[in-house]
């Protein structure tokens, strides 16, 4: 196994959660982003291949999303360099039932 790892803020950043480093880091710091199911508020955790991020909904109308990480990038590219650094793991939300 790799012990290679990458800070949430900056992998963030990389996959395009928000427009800046530092606006990843706030979003992190508030607490609402789990890693495994375990909640942080730690911008520099380490975030590994194979992790599970879990995402608040950012804006209105969002649903939470549930993301597995496939790579640790290396930079801020396109939107589609950037979806290759995850994998959707639950994509719509679960619906109540009647």
């Amino acid at each position: 196994m790799s012990d290679a790892y990458q800070r949430l803020d900056q992998w963030l950043y990389y996959a395009r959660v928000a427009k800046t480093r530092l606006l990843c880091a706030t979003i992190v710091s508030k607490g609402r982003i789990r890693v495994n199911r375990q909640p942080t508020s730690k911008p520099h955790t380490k975030l590994r291949v194979g992790d599970v991020v879990t995402l608040p909904p950012l804006s209105p109308g969002e649903d939470v999303r549930v993301w597995r990480v496939l790579d640790l990038g290396e930079r801020r590219g396109p939107a589609k360099e950037a979806s290759q650094l995850y994998e959707i793991v639950r994509e719509e939300p679960k619906k109540l039932a009647s």
